[in-house]
Protein backbone atom coordinates (compact mmCIF):
# COMPACT_ATOMS: atom_id res chain seq x y z
CA UNK A 1 0.00 0.00 0.00
CA UNK A 2 2.82 2.65 0.44
CA UNK A 3 4.66 2.25 -2.46
CA UNK A 4 1.04 2.33 -4.62
CA UNK A 5 0.39 5.61 -2.40
CA UNK A 6 3.91 7.13 -3.11
CA UNK A 7 3.30 6.33 -6.94
CA UNK A 8 0.18 8.00 -6.39
CA UNK A 9 1.45 11.60 -5.00
CA UNK A 10 4.29 11.23 -6.68
CA UNK A 11 2.03 11.12 -10.02
CA UNK A 12 -0.43 14.15 -9.01
CA UNK A 13 2.46 16.22 -7.97
CA UNK A 14 4.37 16.05 -11.59
CA UNK A 15 1.16 16.55 -12.97
CA UNK A 16 0.24 19.83 -10.79
CA UNK A 17 3.85 21.19 -11.04
CA UNK A 18 3.48 20.49 -14.92
CA UNK A 19 0.49 22.29 -15.36
CA UNK A 20 -0.51 24.68 -12.26
CA UNK A 21 2.41 24.91 -10.29
CA UNK A 22 4.93 25.60 -12.77
CA UNK A 23 2.14 28.82 -14.83
CA UNK A 24 1.46 29.90 -11.52
CA UNK A 25 5.15 30.50 -10.37
CA UNK A 26 6.14 32.21 -13.14
CA UNK A 27 2.84 34.21 -13.36
CA UNK A 28 4.11 35.16 -9.48
CA UNK A 29 7.15 35.96 -10.47
CA UNK A 30 6.57 38.11 -13.34
CA UNK A 31 4.42 40.38 -11.64
CA UNK A 32 6.46 40.40 -8.33
CA UNK A 33 9.83 40.94 -10.23
CA UNK A 34 9.01 41.42 -13.84
CA UNK A 35 12.33 41.72 -16.16
CA UNK A 36 10.56 43.78 -19.84
CA UNK A 37 13.31 43.75 -21.91
CA UNK A 38 14.10 47.45 -22.84
CA UNK A 39 13.36 48.73 -26.71
CA UNK A 40 14.24 51.36 -28.86
CA UNK A 41 13.34 53.21 -32.55
CA UNK A 42 16.01 50.83 -35.30
CA UNK A 43 15.21 50.79 -38.78
CA UNK A 44 17.59 48.10 -40.00
CA UNK A 45 17.85 46.21 -43.26
CA UNK A 46 15.21 43.11 -43.09
CA UNK A 47 14.82 39.72 -44.85
CA UNK A 48 11.79 37.95 -44.42
CA UNK A 49 12.68 34.66 -45.31
CA UNK A 50 9.84 31.72 -45.99
CA UNK A 51 10.18 28.00 -46.57
CA UNK A 52 6.93 26.73 -48.74
CA UNK A 53 5.88 23.11 -49.60
CA UNK A 54 2.36 23.37 -52.41
CA UNK A 55 1.43 26.90 -50.29
CA UNK A 56 -0.27 27.84 -54.22
CA UNK A 57 -3.45 28.98 -52.02
CA UNK A 58 -1.49 31.34 -49.59
CA UNK A 59 0.88 32.76 -51.96
CA UNK A 60 -0.23 35.67 -53.74
CA UNK A 61 -1.38 37.38 -50.39
CA UNK A 62 1.54 36.60 -48.18
CA UNK A 63 3.63 38.16 -51.11
CA UNK A 64 1.49 41.30 -51.29
CA UNK A 65 1.01 41.48 -47.74
CA UNK A 66 4.78 41.49 -47.34
CA UNK A 67 5.42 43.84 -49.69
CA UNK A 68 2.90 46.32 -49.01
CA UNK A 69 4.17 46.13 -45.12
CA UNK A 70 4.09 49.68 -43.37
CA UNK A 71 8.43 49.36 -43.02
CA UNK A 72 10.17 51.32 -45.88
CA UNK A 73 10.35 48.92 -48.89
CA UNK A 74 13.78 49.90 -49.53
CA UNK A 75 14.73 48.45 -46.21
CA UNK A 76 12.83 45.07 -46.77
CA UNK A 77 12.67 42.08 -49.03
CA UNK A 78 12.06 38.62 -49.06
CA UNK A 79 13.43 35.05 -49.75
CA UNK A 80 10.76 32.08 -50.34
CA UNK A 81 12.34 28.88 -50.72
CA UNK A 82 9.65 26.15 -52.53
CA UNK A 83 10.24 22.94 -51.31
CA UNK A 84 9.79 20.38 -54.22
CA UNK A 85 5.93 21.66 -54.31
CA UNK A 86 4.11 20.46 -57.15
CA UNK A 87 0.41 22.28 -56.92
CA UNK A 88 2.17 25.43 -58.92
CA UNK A 89 3.52 27.15 -55.79
CA UNK A 90 6.64 27.33 -57.82
CA UNK A 91 6.11 28.35 -61.22
CA UNK A 92 4.24 31.43 -59.48
CA UNK A 93 6.65 32.19 -57.51
CA UNK A 94 9.07 32.20 -60.46
CA UNK A 95 6.32 35.10 -61.81
CA UNK A 96 6.81 36.93 -58.50
CA UNK A 97 10.68 37.08 -58.62
CA UNK A 98 11.86 40.85 -58.60
CA UNK A 99 14.49 42.90 -56.88
CA UNK A 100 12.48 42.57 -53.70
CA UNK A 101 11.53 38.62 -53.73
CA UNK A 102 13.98 36.60 -54.04
CA UNK A 103 12.98 33.30 -55.38
CA UNK A 104 14.49 29.54 -54.29
CA UNK A 105 13.10 26.87 -56.41
CA UNK A 106 13.83 23.03 -54.87
CA UNK A 107 12.75 20.51 -57.38
CA UNK A 108 12.94 17.63 -54.64
CA UNK A 109 11.48 17.50 -51.23
CA UNK A 110 14.54 18.67 -48.38
CA UNK A 111 12.24 19.85 -44.79
CA UNK A 112 11.40 23.01 -43.48
CA UNK A 113 14.99 23.61 -41.94
CA UNK A 114 16.82 22.43 -44.81
CA UNK A 115 14.89 25.32 -46.87
CA UNK A 116 15.98 27.65 -44.07
CA UNK A 117 19.27 27.25 -44.15
CA UNK A 118 19.32 28.02 -48.17
CA UNK A 119 17.21 31.22 -47.35
CA UNK A 120 19.27 32.37 -44.61
CA UNK A 121 22.69 32.28 -47.04
CA UNK A 122 20.49 34.22 -49.84
CA UNK A 123 19.26 36.94 -47.19
CA UNK A 124 20.89 39.87 -47.23
CA UNK A 125 19.29 42.09 -44.42
CA UNK A 126 20.95 42.34 -40.89
CA UNK A 127 17.78 41.12 -39.34
CA UNK A 128 16.23 37.81 -40.54
CA UNK A 129 12.24 37.39 -39.93
CA UNK A 130 11.00 33.85 -40.29
CA UNK A 131 7.18 33.96 -41.16
CA UNK A 132 5.01 30.69 -42.53
CA UNK A 133 3.20 31.03 -45.44
CA UNK A 134 -0.08 31.28 -44.45
CA UNK A 135 -0.29 33.28 -41.18
CA UNK A 136 -0.69 37.05 -42.32
CA UNK A 137 0.76 39.23 -39.99
CA UNK A 138 -0.48 42.72 -38.44
CA UNK A 139 0.82 46.21 -39.23
CA UNK A 140 4.12 47.40 -37.53
CA UNK A 141 4.99 43.82 -36.80
CA UNK A 142 8.31 43.85 -38.03
CA UNK A 143 9.12 47.18 -36.72
CA UNK A 144 8.19 45.86 -33.59
CA UNK A 145 10.64 42.75 -33.59
CA UNK A 146 13.57 45.34 -34.80
CA UNK A 147 12.97 47.74 -32.18
CA UNK A 148 12.54 44.20 -29.64
CA UNK A 149 15.98 43.64 -30.66
CA UNK A 150 17.83 47.12 -31.07
CA UNK A 151 19.19 46.77 -27.38
CA UNK A 152 20.33 43.53 -28.08
CA UNK A 153 18.95 42.36 -24.43
CA UNK A 154 17.08 39.78 -26.69
CA UNK A 155 18.68 37.91 -29.36
CA UNK A 156 15.65 36.13 -30.24
CA UNK A 157 12.50 38.05 -30.83
CA UNK A 158 9.24 35.59 -30.79
CA UNK A 159 5.82 37.38 -32.19
CA UNK A 160 2.36 36.48 -30.49
CA UNK A 161 0.22 34.37 -32.59
CA UNK A 162 -3.40 35.41 -32.14
CA UNK A 163 -5.49 32.20 -33.06
CA UNK A 164 -9.53 33.25 -33.53
CA UNK A 165 -11.80 31.27 -31.65
CA UNK A 166 -14.27 29.56 -33.59
CA UNK A 167 -17.24 27.28 -32.21
CA UNK A 168 -16.99 23.64 -31.24
CA UNK A 169 -13.96 21.72 -31.73
CA UNK A 170 -11.74 25.19 -32.59
CA UNK A 171 -13.14 26.64 -29.42
CA UNK A 172 -10.69 23.93 -27.29
CA UNK A 173 -8.25 24.84 -29.33
CA UNK A 174 -7.78 28.06 -28.77
CA UNK A 175 -8.53 27.44 -24.87
CA UNK A 176 -5.22 25.50 -24.98
CA UNK A 177 -3.55 28.29 -27.11
CA UNK A 178 -4.84 31.42 -24.75
CA UNK A 179 -3.41 28.86 -21.89
CA UNK A 180 0.23 28.42 -23.56
CA UNK A 181 0.52 32.22 -24.03
CA UNK A 182 0.27 32.49 -20.31
CA UNK A 183 3.40 30.81 -19.74
CA UNK A 184 4.86 32.06 -22.46
CA UNK A 185 4.43 35.41 -21.37
CA UNK A 186 5.71 34.84 -17.62
CA UNK A 187 8.84 32.95 -18.94
CA UNK A 188 9.65 36.10 -21.72
CA UNK A 189 8.85 38.22 -18.15
CA UNK A 190 11.07 36.22 -16.25
CA UNK A 191 14.20 35.54 -18.22
CA UNK A 192 13.88 33.50 -21.12
CA UNK A 193 10.75 31.62 -23.14
CA UNK A 194 11.46 27.97 -23.90
CA UNK A 195 11.21 28.87 -27.87
CA UNK A 196 8.86 30.83 -29.97
CA UNK A 197 6.40 30.85 -32.42
CA UNK A 198 7.53 29.90 -36.04
CA UNK A 199 4.72 32.11 -37.58
CA UNK A 200 6.83 34.77 -36.69
CA UNK A 201 10.39 35.71 -35.06
CA UNK A 202 13.33 37.80 -35.85
CA UNK A 203 16.80 37.41 -35.31
CA UNK A 204 19.74 39.38 -35.72
CA UNK A 205 22.07 37.86 -38.54
CA UNK A 206 25.36 38.01 -36.42
CA UNK A 207 23.25 35.77 -33.72
CA UNK A 208 22.06 33.52 -36.25
CA UNK A 209 22.69 29.84 -35.82
CA UNK A 210 21.87 27.56 -38.97
CA UNK A 211 19.29 24.62 -38.33
CA UNK A 212 20.48 21.50 -39.93
CA UNK A 213 18.62 19.49 -42.16
CA UNK A 214 16.11 17.06 -41.07
CA UNK A 215 14.95 18.77 -37.70
CA UNK A 216 10.80 19.42 -37.15
CA UNK A 217 10.76 22.49 -35.07
CA UNK A 218 13.27 25.15 -36.27
CA UNK A 219 11.22 27.50 -33.93
CA UNK A 220 12.90 25.70 -30.75
CA UNK A 221 16.07 24.31 -31.88
CA UNK A 222 16.94 27.59 -32.94
CA UNK A 223 16.27 29.91 -30.31
CA UNK A 224 17.50 27.18 -27.68
CA UNK A 225 20.92 27.43 -29.23
CA UNK A 226 21.62 30.86 -29.32
CA UNK A 227 19.91 30.56 -25.86
CA UNK A 228 22.64 28.35 -25.29
CA UNK A 229 25.86 30.79 -25.74
CA UNK A 230 23.83 33.19 -23.30
CA UNK A 231 21.30 35.21 -25.57
CA UNK A 232 17.89 35.92 -24.34
CA UNK A 233 14.47 34.76 -25.87
CA UNK A 234 11.45 37.47 -25.23
CA UNK A 235 8.21 37.65 -26.93
CA UNK A 236 6.92 40.96 -28.50
CA UNK A 237 3.31 41.24 -27.95
CA UNK A 238 2.46 43.73 -30.77
CA UNK A 239 4.19 41.76 -32.99
CA UNK A 240 1.34 39.35 -34.28
CA UNK A 241 0.82 37.10 -36.74
CA UNK A 242 -3.14 36.03 -37.45
CA UNK A 243 -4.44 32.28 -37.79
CA UNK A 244 -7.28 30.24 -37.57
CA UNK A 245 -8.30 27.82 -34.32
CA UNK A 246 -8.88 24.58 -36.54
CA UNK A 247 -12.37 23.45 -36.99
CA UNK A 248 -11.23 19.33 -37.54
CA UNK A 249 -10.11 17.06 -35.45
CA UNK A 250 -8.28 15.43 -37.96
CA UNK A 251 -5.78 18.39 -38.66
CA UNK A 252 -5.36 19.84 -35.63
CA UNK A 253 -4.30 15.82 -34.50
CA UNK A 254 -2.11 16.11 -37.43
CA UNK A 255 0.16 19.55 -36.28
CA UNK A 256 0.02 18.65 -32.50
CA UNK A 257 1.44 15.18 -33.40
CA UNK A 258 4.15 16.84 -35.40
CA UNK A 259 5.09 19.26 -33.24
CA UNK A 260 5.13 16.81 -29.89
CA UNK A 261 7.06 14.35 -32.39
CA UNK A 262 10.01 17.63 -32.83
CA UNK A 263 10.20 17.85 -29.07
CA UNK A 264 11.32 13.78 -28.88
CA UNK A 265 13.68 14.45 -31.89
CA UNK A 266 14.76 17.38 -29.75
CA UNK A 267 15.67 15.94 -26.76
CA UNK A 268 16.78 12.50 -28.11
CA UNK A 269 19.23 14.89 -30.13
CA UNK A 270 20.62 17.23 -27.93
CA UNK A 271 20.29 15.78 -24.64
CA UNK A 272 21.73 18.75 -23.21
CA UNK A 273 18.56 20.28 -22.74
CA UNK A 274 17.37 18.20 -19.91
CA UNK A 275 20.50 18.43 -17.64
CA UNK A 276 20.56 21.44 -16.08
CA UNK A 277 24.52 22.23 -15.92
CA UNK A 278 24.65 21.95 -19.46
CA UNK A 279 21.89 24.08 -20.42
CA UNK A 280 20.80 27.39 -19.12
CA UNK A 281 17.05 26.71 -19.68
CA UNK A 282 17.17 23.22 -18.87
CA UNK A 283 14.70 23.87 -15.43
CA UNK A 284 12.85 25.77 -18.05
CA UNK A 285 12.55 23.21 -20.82
CA UNK A 286 11.92 20.16 -18.38
CA UNK A 287 8.93 22.32 -16.91
CA UNK A 288 7.48 22.76 -19.80
CA UNK A 289 8.16 20.40 -22.50
CA UNK A 290 9.81 17.57 -20.99
CA UNK A 291 7.07 16.88 -18.34
CA UNK A 292 4.10 17.50 -20.50
CA UNK A 293 5.70 14.84 -22.92
CA UNK A 294 5.95 12.41 -20.05
CA UNK A 295 2.26 13.56 -18.51
CA UNK A 296 0.34 10.61 -20.09
CA UNK A 297 2.60 8.22 -17.91
CA UNK A 298 1.88 9.89 -14.59
CA UNK A 299 -1.74 9.96 -15.66
CA UNK A 300 -1.96 6.43 -16.29
CA UNK A 301 0.16 5.36 -13.01
CA UNK A 302 -2.30 7.92 -11.02
CA UNK A 303 -4.93 6.37 -12.96
CA UNK A 304 -3.77 2.52 -12.00
CA UNK A 305 -2.35 3.21 -8.63
CA UNK A 306 -5.77 4.97 -7.44
CA UNK A 307 -8.11 2.77 -8.59
CA UNK A 308 -5.88 -0.48 -7.03
CA UNK A 309 -6.32 1.97 -3.49
CA UNK A 310 -9.67 2.48 -3.54
CA UNK A 311 -10.96 -0.40 -1.08
CA UNK A 312 -8.44 1.25 1.57
CA UNK A 313 -10.05 4.56 2.31
CA UNK A 314 -12.68 6.83 1.31
CA UNK A 315 -10.68 9.46 0.29
CA UNK A 316 -8.89 6.77 -2.48
CA UNK A 317 -12.67 6.07 -3.54
CA UNK A 318 -13.25 10.07 -3.54
CA UNK A 319 -10.42 10.53 -5.79
CA UNK A 320 -10.82 7.30 -8.06
CA UNK A 321 -14.62 8.90 -8.49
CA UNK A 322 -12.92 12.54 -9.68
CA UNK A 323 -10.93 10.88 -11.77
CA UNK A 324 -13.65 8.39 -14.24
CA UNK A 325 -15.68 11.67 -13.64
CA UNK A 326 -13.19 13.80 -15.50
CA UNK A 327 -12.26 11.05 -18.16
CA UNK A 328 -15.90 10.63 -18.74
CA UNK A 329 -16.67 14.77 -19.64
CA UNK A 330 -13.39 14.67 -21.64
CA UNK A 331 -14.66 11.72 -23.95
CA UNK A 332 -18.42 12.88 -24.30
CA UNK A 333 -16.22 16.41 -25.25
CA UNK A 334 -14.30 14.48 -27.59
CA UNK A 335 -16.86 12.18 -28.90
CA UNK A 336 -20.13 15.25 -28.69
CA UNK A 337 -18.03 18.74 -30.24
CA UNK A 338 -21.33 21.09 -29.50
CA UNK A 339 -20.70 19.97 -25.60
CA UNK A 340 -17.67 22.11 -25.77
CA UNK A 341 -19.44 24.98 -25.19
CA UNK A 342 -19.65 24.12 -21.73
CA UNK A 343 -16.08 25.22 -19.73
CA UNK A 344 -15.46 21.92 -17.94
CA UNK A 345 -16.12 19.64 -21.00
CA UNK A 346 -14.02 21.92 -23.07
CA UNK A 347 -10.85 22.29 -20.64
CA UNK A 348 -11.10 18.57 -19.98
CA UNK A 349 -11.57 17.69 -23.62
CA UNK A 350 -8.52 19.66 -24.67
CA UNK A 351 -6.15 18.15 -21.77
CA UNK A 352 -7.26 14.62 -22.77
CA UNK A 353 -6.64 14.74 -26.51
CA UNK A 354 -2.88 16.89 -25.77
CA UNK A 355 -2.00 13.54 -23.78
CA UNK A 356 -3.20 11.58 -26.24
CA UNK A 357 -1.13 13.19 -29.05
CA UNK A 358 1.80 13.40 -26.68
CA UNK A 359 1.59 9.57 -27.08
CA UNK A 360 0.98 9.68 -30.61
CA UNK A 361 3.45 12.10 -30.92
CA UNK A 362 6.18 9.79 -29.41
CA UNK A 363 4.85 6.73 -31.64
CA UNK A 364 5.54 8.80 -34.73
CA UNK A 365 9.04 10.08 -33.68
CA UNK A 366 9.91 6.56 -33.30
CA UNK A 367 8.49 5.08 -36.37
CA UNK A 368 8.97 8.09 -39.09
CA UNK A 369 12.12 9.10 -40.84
CA UNK A 370 10.70 12.05 -42.43
CA UNK A 371 8.41 13.57 -40.31
CA UNK A 372 9.90 16.97 -40.90
CA UNK A 373 8.43 16.83 -44.36
CA UNK A 374 4.93 18.52 -43.85
CA UNK A 375 3.40 16.45 -46.02
CA UNK A 376 3.63 13.34 -48.32
CA UNK A 377 4.28 13.34 -51.55
CA UNK A 378 5.89 12.05 -54.77
CA UNK A 379 9.67 13.31 -55.18
CA UNK A 380 10.49 14.49 -58.66
CA UNK A 381 13.28 12.37 -60.38
CA UNK A 382 15.76 15.60 -60.21
CA UNK A 383 17.80 17.18 -57.11
CA UNK A 384 18.41 20.12 -59.09
CA UNK A 385 17.90 24.00 -57.49
CA UNK A 386 17.32 27.16 -58.96
CA UNK A 387 17.70 30.84 -57.72
CA UNK A 388 15.74 33.42 -59.56
CA UNK A 389 16.04 37.03 -59.09
CA UNK A 390 16.01 39.38 -62.11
Amino acid sequence: MTLLVGVLCASLALLFWTYVGYPAALILWSRLRPRSPRSQEWTPKVTVCIAVHNGMAHLDAKLDGLLSHDYPADLLDIVVVSDGSNDGTAARLSQHASARVHAVIELQRSGKTACLAKAIAAATGEVLVFNDIRQPIAPGSIRALCNALATRELAVAGGTLALQAQAGYGQSVDAYWRYETAVRSAEALTGSVVGVSGALYAVRREDMVVPPPGLILDDLWIPLRIAAIGGRIGLVPSAVAFDHASMHRGAEAARKRRTLAGNWQLIFAWPQLVIPSLHPLAWRFISHKLLRLLAPVFLLAAFVSNALLVEYATVFTALFAAQCAAYIFALFGMALPALRRFLPIRLASAFLEMNIYAVLGFYDFVRQREAHLWSTAAAPTSSVSETLRP
